[in-house]
């Protein structure tokens, strides 16, 4: 029975192992972005803490001062005061080269950032990722880095990572890939199952005697601790390749994909309150959080959509969203994670279990750790493969001449006979 899981397990591996591989890697240089992000480039997150802060609305016209053309959709600011000020933004016309925005990038900021921001939505396939970012020192007002995340590294690993640079097509080999690891990871259990105590000690530790048992045991026992937490970020990444998976978590729960509208701003003839304005009554509903991004109204009649991150989150994507009327900043209602339904809820916590964040800094270095270890098993695997065939080669070879061998024994033996006849 053995032999026909090892054949599920192994073709299996020979038709989705490049892919794997790729999807490992590229998961396993995103698990860290946002810390790699920060540390490479310091003076774009981090800023000296000043007594006063500048009006909001004075940072959007630099902005615009700035990069001719640009529509701001959201500004972040962040409770540590050590946090600079983030703009999202788009534009809406190419500058020459040369341009005050191009010197801006070519100076501050050459690497341009990340694929995604902070608590916001991934692009699809093929498509744009939201816009470009301008971070501000909120105390002096300098616009200290712009950047678009389209061109960075980070994009490029992440859009590896979805959809092998290949658009929906590649997204659905990864998705196709995504699934057939799954069952491997279920054969491989299956072959790794021990029959008795001592096989089960071998099963779990790795014993450094010769390069093919190092590869053996790199393979089986590795795969042993790794496999529940690949597992893990496999099924979830599903939620991503399939439409029908991600409808299958409502329907499984028994709830609905669907959220209340928005409500909307009473037109008046007044002049819409200031963002700085919107912030205020932000904090006076939730004084103390890591963070509130104020997204701007769409429409004349559109609320301020504020998303508040609360200082002791159930995960990161569990922020809360408030709504004001963009003439009277009044408060127009709510949208809470406590009020999600069990669906959204589930389907929310999808992405902390995929990058290993639901465990904190542990769960990250659990999940760094699988996805390189996820690299090497089809490597691993296909030495075990080829090992198994030379041995099989060369036991068939050893029969074949012990067959000669006795062949020649009983020719002789009958050629002596009939010489003594």
């Amino acid at each position: 029975m053995k032999n026909f899981w090892r054949n599920i397990h192994l073709y299996l591996s020979l038709a989705a192992g490049i892919v794997i591989m790729i999807v490992c890697f590229t998961g396993a240089t995103l698990v860290f972005e946002k810390e790699l992000q920060m540390s490479i480039y310091p003076e774009r997150y981090t800023v000296t803490p000043g007594e006063k802060r500048v009006d909001l609305d004075a940072a959007v016209a630099t902005l615009k001062q700035k990069v001719k053309g640009a529509s701001i959709s959201s500004v972040k600011v962040y409770s540590d005061p050590e946090r600079s000020l983030e703009l999202t933004y788009s534009e809406e016309k190419k500058h020459a080269e040369g341009g005050e925005h191009q010197k801006m990038k070519e100076k501050k900021s050459p690497e341009k950032g990340d694929h995604k921001k902070e608590g916001g939505k991934k692009p699809e396939a093929g498509k744009g990722g939201g816009g470009s970012q301008a971070f501000f020192n909120p105390y002096t007002g300098e616009l200290i880095s712009l950047y678009t995340h389209r061109n960075s590294f980070f994009f490029t690993m992440f859009s590896l990572h979805r959809w092998l640079l290949a658009g929906d097509v590649g997204k659905l080999i990864v998705g196709i890939s995504t699934s057939i690891f799954l069952f491997i990871i279920l054969t491989g259990l299956i072959l790794w199952w021990p029959k008795t105590k001592a096989k089960l000690k071998q099963h779990l530790t790795v014993k450094w005697a010769g390069w093919k048992r190092i590869n053996h045991d790199l393979h089986i026992v590795i795969g042993f601790y790794t496999s529940i937490f690949l597992f893990a970020f496999a099924f979830t990444g599903l939620a991503w390749s399939f439409e029908w998976f991600n409808n299958g978590i409502y329907w499984v729960t028994g709830t609905e994909n669907k959220r209340p509208e928005p409500p909307a701003s009473i037109a008046a003839a007044t002049a819409p309150v200031t963002m700085e304005q919107i912030l205020a009554a932000a904090k006076q509903q939730v004084p103390n959080a890591v963070y509130y991004s104020i997204n701007k109204p769409k429409d004349s009649i559109a609320a301020y959509a504020v998303t508040v991150m609360p200082l002791d989150p159930v995960h990161e994507k569990a922020s809360d969203q408030y709504y004001f009327d963009q003439y009277t900043g009044k408060l127009l209602g709510t949208s809470l994670y406590t009020d999600r339904n069990l669906g959204q809820r589930v389907r929310g916590i999808f992405y902390p279990i995929h990058v290993g964040s639901i465990g904190g800094l542990p769960g990250r270095i659990i999940a760094f750790l699988s996805c390189i270890a996820g690299v090497t098993f089809p490597i691993t695997g296909l030495i075990l493969w080829i090992n198994r065939l030379n041995k099989k080669k060369k036991k068939l070879k050893k029969s074949l001449k012990k067959e000669a061998a006795s062949a020649i024994h009983l020719k002789r033996k009958d050629t002596a006979t009939v010489a003594n006849g």
